[in-house]
């Protein structure tokens, strides 16, 4: 049975680099980053919100096109209120798929200063969601994230957190297997 791998947690924890990894080592996985899909729409980086709500819809369908195909689909994406969340839980069931979502996580001074990390080295891929949350105050703001998901978990009982503090990537990539293997 194919599964949508939600990777959720704060801009820089490493959502995209397991999801990538994962993608990598499992063929024919879709890698479905909604931020990457933001990228593509004409005038995001003016209208960022609005053009996150195309793209989740176009994610939407992504996911269920690929799903059908019997085949999973990883998507890295921060989500901190049920609402974003219930779509692809609706594709995953309609598809007859799994859907797993895992909490990336670590303490908020270690996810703070990985997102500052990421920014100040202006990594290509994700520099245009990056200049979003910078403009929209920076490591506070994925703080504000870090409360904001404290307060989703609860509302998410099949929801797995892996702790990232101290990790490797290999190491929270194994984690996430771990858990998927098990559930």
């Amino acid at each position: 049975m194919p599964r949508l791998i939600h990777l959720n947690g704060p801009s820089g924890i490493g959502k995209s680099t397991i999801a990538q990894v994962y993608a990598e080592r499992h063929a024919g996985v879709l890698n479905l980053d909604t931020d990457r899909v933001v990228c593509l729409i004409g005038g995001w980086r003016d209208t960022f919100f609005e053009t996150f709500r195309a793209a989740q819809l176009l994610a939407v369908a992504m996911a269920e096109t690929h799903l059908r195909t019997g085949h999973d689909v990883v998507m890295p994406q921060l989500a901190t209120r049920v609402v974003d969340v219930e779509p692809f839980e609706a594709v995953a069931a309609r598809c007859g798929a799994g859907y797993r979502e895992i909490l990336l996580t670590a303490g908020k001074s270690v996810a703070c200063g990985r997102f500052a990390e990421r920014a100040a080295n202006r990594d290509s891929a994700t520099k245009g969601v990056d200049d979003v949350v910078q403009a929209r105050g920076g490591t506070a703001m994925v703080g504000r994230i870090h409360d904001q998901l404290a307060a989703y978990l609860p509302q998410r009982p099949g929801c797995v957190v892996v702790r990232t503090d101290g990790s490797s990537p290999e190491a929270t990539y194994d984690a996430v297997l771990a858990h998927l293997r098990a559930g």
